[in-house]
């Protein structure tokens, strides 16, 4: 099995580039779906979730061709079932975003419930709220959720909570629905935005997107297009964190600044300089960092998805921090791996009370999801010795090239999969 295996203490100096947005693809590739004309995305990143949902489109018979490494053409034009259940789409959360998709072209879709990480309670009950007031039929049987419609009509929903995919979901099944359909307490997320300007390339009619309250006005048919994906912010936010870990310098390139401002704003109460230009974020971090408080928000709030990383930083901070988790209830399992390197952290339900220590020591820890994986790397960089990081298929679901832009940053990581290896490195590094 794949392991990174990390020697700690060299700060990371220089320039990084930060590929396309992981979740936006997963949307825009299910939405891509929705026309039979051919659709030609551009900034698509290389990650196994990406590549997974493409498997499964294949499955039902889209034509998915990678032109190059970022790039994909698809033609949706002869999908020949509506059924989904393969064992690469158990994997991934994002699966879901094809019954919008399938509903919304066919009136019908049947996909095996979604995976993912495993970081808590993520209920569907929002996507099928929004399915039903659609005037589709819903029922989960055998794993599979079924929604099949005779004529999807639209309809004014109010979303309990603030939700990222059910927002996504919902956009996709109203494109081609009849009337307007008015989406209240909607997500704001970058990915979200990036999917509405998709689908308007397309030919839809969708307004408000980055607002609480987004109107798609059904239209009758969508038709082929070519897009270039956002960049991705948790990754972005990633490799600015991992600077201010190693006390380094590093310039982040291809992002947009404004989806980047409340990890921007952390970093300088923590005593980073951050310095913004039109497409790129450089960090410096030269002292011991400040502590502060942090609680996770749905946009423009702190991601969720950037809390396993500031953790990790505060947990090297000059005193005491406070981690609110308000999105999802079981986010820090990864503190037990971190409490391996020396950590000096209290987890209560969603609360994290992190006593700042002065440094890290290397250890043999285990990656229990995706972001907290590429947090613990993180920490690895920053401790004394050797940081031996298993089960990096997490890792990798959601990050390009994670050890390659490392070392291009100067940082002492491998990615290696038998303890030969491991060995080899440590005899290199002692």
């Amino acid at each position: 099995m794949e392991k990174y295996v990390i020697k700690g203490g060299s700060p990371l100096v220089g320039e990084v580039e930060i590929g396309g947005a992981k979740n936006a693809a997963l949307a825009i590739l299910a939405a891509a779906c929705l026309t039979d004309d051919v659709v030609v995305i551009d900034n698509v990143p290389d990650a196994s979730d990406t590549n997974a949902m493409m498997d499964a489109m294949r499955s039902i018979g889209v034509f998915v061709e990678k032109t190059g490494r970022h790039s994909v053409k698809i033609n949706a034009s002869q999908i020949t079932g509506k059924v989904i259940d393969t064992e690469e789409i158990k994997k991934i959360r994002a699966s879901y975003y094809l019954i919008g998709a399938l509903l919304g072209k066919y009136n019908q879709a049947d996909v095996v419930l979604p995976g993912g990480c495993f970081i808590g309670l993520r209920p569907i009950d929002q996507h099928i709220k929004g399915f039903t007031a659609l005037g589709a039929d819903v029922r989960i049987e055998h794993g599979i959720i079924h929604a099949k419609a005779e004529k999807l009509r639209a309809s004014h929903i109010y979303l309990d909570v603030v939700s990222v995919g059910a927002t996504i979901n919902i956009m996709l099944a109203a494109c081609m629905a009849e009337g307007k359909t008015i989406i209240e307490n909607a997500a704001r997320e970058p990915h979200v935005v990036d999917l509405a300007n998709f689908l308007n390339s397309m030919g839809a009619n969708i307004r408000g997107a980055g607002t609480d309250v987004i109107r798609v006005n059904g239209v009758q048919r969508l038709h082929g297009t070519e897009y270039t994906i956002i960049p991705d912010q948790i990754e972005a936010g990633t490799f600015m964190f991992a600077a201010a870990a190693t006390r380094g310098d590093v310039t982040v390139k291809n992002v947009i600044p404004k989806h980047l401002e409340s990890i921007s704003a952390k970093l300088k109460e923590m005593g980073c300089e951050v310095e913004e230009s039109d497409d790129a974020v450089r960090v410096v971090s030269t002292k011991r960092l400040n502590p502060t408080h942090v609680k996770t928000l749905p946009y423009p709030g702190f991601p969720t998805d950037m809390q396993p990383q500031v953790t990790v930083l505060l947990g090297n901070a000059g005193g005491i921090s406070i981690v609110t988790e308000s999105i999802f209830e079981n986010r820090f399992k990864y503190v037990d791996e971190l409490t391996r390197m020396g950590a000096n952290i209290k987890v209560e339900g969603t609360v994290a009370i992190v006593d700042g220590v002065e440094r890290y020591t290397g250890a043999e820890i285990v990656a229990p999801d995706l972001r907290a994986g590429a947090a613990l790397v993180v920490a690895g960089l920053m401790a004394d010795g050797i940081t031996v990081v298993d089960n990096i298929k997490y890792i990798e679901r959601g990050y390009e090239d994670f050890e390659l832009k490392l070392q291009d940053l100067g940082a002492k990581i491998d990615k290696v999969d038998t303890d030969k290896e491991v060995q080899k490195f440590r005899l290199k590094y002692a």
